[in-house]
């Protein structure tokens, strides 16, 4: 473990899944940590040590307050599930420009981290993956969101800027996938399109955690695709996720992208109708949009999602610790833990 003992760090998404990862490394390095978080943010998870702001990152509300006085700035906050452009443009794309509006005018932190997607790059299916100075060619809402953040600080930011790129995420914590595991439970998962094998690259949210803390501790610059070194089909990745549950026989099933895109606009429709209700009955909206939607599909249908993470290993020396199966096996426990399977 690093010593980074005393170092200040403002940090947004801390009580996300990533957060659940990262804030106990930070704070066994020795790290001063503010929690960036909303008035209405569930707190009550942060582990002891961890001190918060309040600030709101779609108004800007706050924000100058909670972020002066750091040494580094680490971005993790972002709506990964939407149900149109505008709610991911609002949601990450303004909340960059409200953060930087903030800096502006006191002293910047000596170094920024952001947290993007493997989105803002593109889809990839060869070995070993979209690199780091790949033209980026977003395919989704979400994806054109993240690059728009990333051009966003980069034009605004005058300090070391750290710029990562993760595939898949899982682990302990994360609700986006859960219907994934939960399927995977009862015996079935799916794979998108028929006759194709969609690769894709993943990372334990522990090992994230770990790529962060070493551009904490390295001088590096730029951007940065990261994984756990290796490349599966969508296969592959369920077919270990129900050996971790248990499962000895797992039914995949090859899904034709036309009937995955009458799904996705189904659920879409359902969303949007019920977001609408909420609104009318009770003036708010849904608490979040469904995990499978029109944007999702859009990332779907593409060839896979891999990236090269070898550049980072490189420079920082970082590499995975968990495998896929000892990733998975982490995960199933944390979702028992706590009641989700």
């Amino acid at each position: 473990m690093p010593d980074l003992n005393g170092l200040r760090i403002a940090l947004t998404g801390a009580t996300g899944f990533l957060g659940g990862h990262l804030l106990p490394l930070l704070l066994r390095a020795g790290v001063e940590v503010t929690c960036i978080v909303r008035p209405s943010s569930d707190t009550g998870a942060l582990p002891e040590g961890a001190r918060t702001a309040t600030a709101d990152l779609s108004s800007g509300c706050g924000l100058a307050d909670a972020l002066r006085g750091h040494d580094v700035l680490i971005h993790m906050a972002a709506l990964l599930f939407g149900l149109s452009w505008q709610d991911y443009l609002r949601a990450n794309t303004q909340a960059a420009q409200n953060i930087c509006r903030a800096l502006d005018g006191m002293d910047m932190p000596r170094k920024t981290i952001l947290i993007s997607s493997l989105s803002a790059t593109g889809p990839c299916a060869m070995s070993p993956g979209a690199t780091d100075d790949a033209t980026p060619a977003p395919v989704s809402a979400y994806g054109w969101s993240k690059l728009l953040v990333e051009r966003t600080f980069a034009a605004a930011y005058g300090g070391e800027l750290v710029t990562l790129r993760p595939p898949i995420i899982y682990g302990s914590g994360d609700r986006g996938l859960l219907p994934v595991f939960r399927g995977a439970a009862r015996g079935i998962a799916v794979s998108p399109g028929l006759g194709r094998d969609f690769p894709v690259s993943c990372i334990h949210g522990r090992d994230m955690a770990r790529a962060i803390l070493a551009c904490l501790t390295n001088a590096v610059s730029g951007v940065y695709h990261v994984s756990d070194g290796s490349i599966y089909t969508m296969e592959q990745f369920c077919r270990t996720m129900a050996s971790a549950l248990g499962r000895s026989h797992l039914r995949v099933v090859h899904v034709p992208l036309p009937v995955m895109a009458l799904t996705a606009a189904a659920s879409t429709l359902w969303g949007t109708v019920w977001a609408a209700a909420r609104t009318c009955l009770a003036g708010r909206g849904p608490k979040r949009a469904p995990n499978w939607n029109i944007d999702k599909y859009r990332e779907a249908r593409q060839i896979g999602w891999v990236g090269d993470g070898s550049r980072l290993s490189q420079r920082t020396g970082f590499t995975p610790e968990l495998s896929l199966a000892e990733g998975m096996e982490e995960a199933v426990r944390g979702y028992r833990q706590r009641g989700w399977l």
